[in-house]
């Protein structure tokens, strides 16, 4: 199963928690200081806020999958579309261990296809391939 995800800079952090808890039904299912994490169930969606905004909302929106061959094969399909991708890479950042890939919109929006393979305590980007990620 793949899932949106759509994540959020906010301003006011705590009451962005519980806005979005009681409009989903749903507590987070990870919380860091500044950091949310909402595994939604219906609709099928990955939910995540980061604390403060440079003036723009939406952070970077995204695709989950369920393993490492499907965001290999998103960006194999990807880059044979003529689409520029960062190639596939494990890396740690937003509390968790993943293999993603990214590419930009012509709008600039931001879009990860990514498996989550572990939790990590740090929220730092840290490259554990070749890029870091949320580029």
């Amino acid at each position: 199963m793949s899932r949106l995800q759509l994540a959020l800079n906010v301003d006011n952090f705590d009451e962005s928690v519980e806005f979005y808890s009681k409009l989903f039904d749903t507590k987070p299912a990870k919380t860091r200081p500044g950091y949310a994490n909402f595994i939604i169930e219906n609709p099928p969606l990955k939910l995540v806020l980061f604390q403060g905004s440079d003036g723009h909302t939406i952070n970077h929106l995204g695709v989950e999958v369920d393993s490492a061959a499907e965001v290999t094969a998103a960006e194999q399909r990807l880059s044979a579309d003529g689409l520029e991708t960062t190639g596939v890479d494990d890396t740690l950042c937003c509390y968790a261990e993943k293999t993603e890939t990214w590419v930009h919109g012509p709008d600039g929006s931001r879009w990860e296809w990514y498996v989550k393979t572990d939790d990590a305590e740090g929220e730092e980007n840290r490259i554990i391939g070749t890029h870091s990620c949320c580029p």
